[in-house]
């Protein structure tokens, strides 16, 4: 992904989720995706739209173990 990509999406993140604490970063081994951090925890990936070019898919896991009980 490119780094203009990389800091609109990280814009449209911090916005979208109402906190500056979001980073977005390039993942070394792969050109289509990125990883996403609040602070220093990872969060997820956003991956490139295979189906719509300039657009992106944000996945993120929510464990149990996260959870409240």
């Amino acid at each position: 992904m490119k780094d203009t990509d990389l800091k609109r999406i990280e814009a449209h993140l911090k916005r979208t989720f109402n906190t500056g604490g979001i980073i977005v970063k390039a993942r070394p081994k792969q050109n289509d995706s990125a990883e996403v951090y609040v602070g220093d925890e990872f969060i997820g990936i956003v991956f490139e739209d295979e189906d719509e070019e300039g657009s992106f898919m944000f996945e993120m896991a929510i464990l149990a173990e996260d959870l409240p009980d």
